[in-house]
């Protein structure tokens, strides 16, 4: 496959084009500065996740044999060096926008984020007392480093001030991790200096090796390959694999060091040889990295510069239930987060461990949080007698960690606990509820595009379905049945499931739209999803278009279809939306010749999520959940304030019109 084409645009290439979407919002001045700001962390935060995930995974393609590596990408080094090309545009871009825009328009609010050669005389002294108390004894420091030296190991994305000493050598010194980035000086002057705790370093620094000729220190840091490298998943114990795998993520192969671009030539060549890495791994940033840490940004003046905090409106019919399943039984229920608040579906966990007729609980959990309150309620549910499983992903990339723990804590407590499968991840999100009504067992189910974590709650856009619809929940009870390892397959009519029936139903339901097309019926599909990569779908997809079939893509990140190409894709428009919450729900329509089918869940249309992970999707039977989606989907079709336009470039070029429609701010007021 060519890096970009008329067929399939490069999936890494086309997941820098959303990361540069991201840095749009940077630039956008109808945001709030301090959401600027926060979109400043975003993008590197997703940088760095991209080198030390889908970077590292190429340069390990470059190493297999050709016939293997030209099955997975055809031209590897070609790949490297174009995405070090696109980084490096961005980056100058990045700085371009923090220097000229987010600091003078700091500076507009009485707010200077200043450096070392800004420091007034009183800083200056502020500045020594400062690194006295706080950082002097936290500081990691190694002088004289040669090639191979293996005491010398630079950690994983921390930073870190290097230098030449005058007598040519090499001085490395890490930035203490524990400590805040950002330091507020006492206001004076009708103004408030923050400066970078790097700065408070450099100054100290310069004045104590003064006498060894070192007029500047430049900043450095390395991305790490995040892969665990398990042996073999198939044989001996996967879970304690993960585990004795973890510390691999702090050691792997270095796929990026980012240097100051006023490094001096001689400093990083000795630099490159100390850590073995060649030009292909070396990225020129600015004078700071991590931006990451303006997450935590510091704002000292009494004005509100950021967005009000959402507060998330209570459903207000299911309000009007004391019983949550009562509300359940009555008709289907559906959440749509950050919008609404997630405690109703935290309501329903904990509803389920106290009510005295509920028997079994299970749910499945991918990215949990870190203080849970659906954890707790399980807890609470095995303290009351209850039989609950849980299905753990142990490789739920970075959360590993954290998902074992609640693991153990949940099987400690009487909990049954299954951790992964060998060789397919379980990405679907999903609840199911057994409880006793009339002496018969009556089920529940919950199905949700989003994780059970009260933290992404607030910032994804997901849905969440709560049904007692039998024909949905007895299908569900198989899903588990299968986690549970007590059948092979599940049989599904309704549900779609991973690897076994989604993409097979897709296919069917896209050659019913062209059926449609070709006998001059209505026909059109509709799709809301994260990602679009499969090669098969999209062939589907091209098909359906020289069928005649309207299609309608609002695709948030990677997207490797082509539009707009005559005799391909001329009957295809997409739209990426990125704005204040992240948008993650996915959703699928089929025009039916105007009998509409919609489905809802958590598989994107990438090989992985067809064929590698177990998904579950939903079909949306319900009519007021389906006009409650339906909504929501016609608003963000119609957005032209936030949705950029997919082309055949993905230039990232905004939707133009004259009326004015921001979806995410009409749905709040929809809501």
């Amino acid at each position: 496959m060519a890096l970009i084409s008329k067929k399939y645009y490069n999936r890494d290439l086309s997941w820098l084009r959303f990361n540069h979407r991201v840095l749009q919002e940077v630039a956008d001045e109808s945001n709030p500065l301090y959401e600027r700001i926060k979109f400043l962390a975003i993008f590197s935060s997703n940088l760095d996740e991209f080198f030390k995930v889908r970077v590292s995974d190429i340069r390990k393609i470059k190493n297999l044999d050709k016939p293997l590596r030209k099955k997975l990408i055809t031209k590897p080094n070609k790949l490297l060096k174009e995405i070090k090309k696109q980084v490096h545009q961005q980056q100058e871009e990045l700085g371009h926008l923090f220097n000229n825009h987010i600091l003078p328009d700091l500076k507009k609010e009485g707010i200077r984020l200043i450096s070392a050669e800004e420091f007034s005389d009183s800083q200056k002294e502020f500045a020594k007392n400062y690194y006295q108390e706080h950082l002097k004894n936290k500081l990691s420091i190694t002088i004289n480093i040669e090639q191979g030296d293996e005491t010398v190991f630079i950690e994983n994305e921390q930073l870190y001030l290097t230098a030449l000493l005058h007598n040519a050598e090499l001085i490395l010194i890490k930035i203490p991790s524990d400590t805040t980035r950002f330091i507020t000086f006492p206001y004076e002057n009708d103004t408030y200096d923050i400066t970078f705790v790097d700065d408070i370093l450099k100054y100290n620094l310069t004045q104590f090796y003064s006498q060894k000729q070192i007029s500047s220190f430049y900043s450095i840091k390395i991305s790490r390959d995040a892969e665990l490298y398990i042996d073999n998943e198939y044989s001996g114990n996967l879970l304690t694999k993960i585990k004795d795998s973890l510390g691999n993520r702090d050691t792997g192969q270095v796929t990026r060091l980012l240097v100051d671009h006023n490094i001096p030539e001689k400093l990083l060549s000795l630099l490159e040889e100390m850590m073995d890495v060649n030009d292909t791994d070396i990225l020129h940033g600015g004078r700071y990295h991590n931006f990451k840490d303006f997450f935590s940004f510091p704002n000292p003046t009494n004005k509100l510069l950021n967005e009000e905090e959402l507060i998330p409106s209570r459903d207000t019919d299911l309000k009007r239930f004391s019983n949550i399943f009562d509300a359940i039984s009555e008709k289907d229920r559906l959440l749509y987060y950050p919008y609404e608040s997630f405690d109703d579906a935290l309501r329903l966990a904990q509803q389920a461990a106290t009510d005295e007729n509920v028997t079994k609980i299970k749910v499945t959990l991918y990215r949990i949080a870190k203080q849970s309150g659906l954890a707790d309620a399980l807890l609470e549910a095995t303290k009351n007698g209850k039989e609950v499983f849980v299905f753990i992903e142990t490789k739920a990339r970075f959360d590993e960690e954290n998902n074992i723990k609640w693991g153990k804590v949940l099987e400690d407590n009487g909990a049954k606990v299954t951790y992964s499968y060998p060789g397919i991840k379980v990405h679907s999100k999903i609840l199911f509820i057994e409880r006793i009504e009339s002496n018969q067992p009556k089920t529940y189910g919950y199905i949700s595009t989003g994780n059970f974590n009260e933290k992404t709650a607030k910032i994804y856009t997901d849905f969440g379905l709560m049904t007692a619809n039998k024909k949905i929940t007895s299908e569900l009870s198989q899903v588990f049945q299968l986690l549970e390892r007590k059948i092979i397959i599940p049989k599904t009519k309704k549900l779609l499931v991973s690897p076994f029936t989604t993409r097979s139903t897709f296919k069917k339901l896209i050659e019913q739209e062209i059926e449609n097309s070709i006998s001059g019926k209505k026909a059109y599909i509709i799709l809301k999803l994260n990602s679009l990569q499969d090669t098969k779908m999209i062939d589907l997809l091209y098909k359906a278009n020289n069928a005649g079939v309207k299609i309608r893509l609002i695709i948030r990140g990677i997207c490797c279809l082509v539009p707009g190409i005559a005799g391909q894709s001329e009957n295809i428009y997409i739209t990426s939306i990125v704005d204040r919450f992240l948008e993650h729900g996915r959703v699928y329509i089929f025009g039916n010749n105007g009998d509409e089918k919609m489905y809802m869940g958590s598989a994107d249309w990438m090989t992985r999520n067809l064929d590698h992970r177990i998904e579950v999707i939903t079909p949306i039977l319900d009519k007021d959940v389906y006009s409650k989606i339906r909504g929501m989907i016609q608003l963000q079709l119609d957005d032209t304030v936030k949705a950029r336009i997919i082309n055949e470039n993905q230039n990232n070029v905004y939707v133009q019109s004259s009326s004015q429609v921001r979806a995410q701010l009409e749905t709040l007021s929809k809501i």
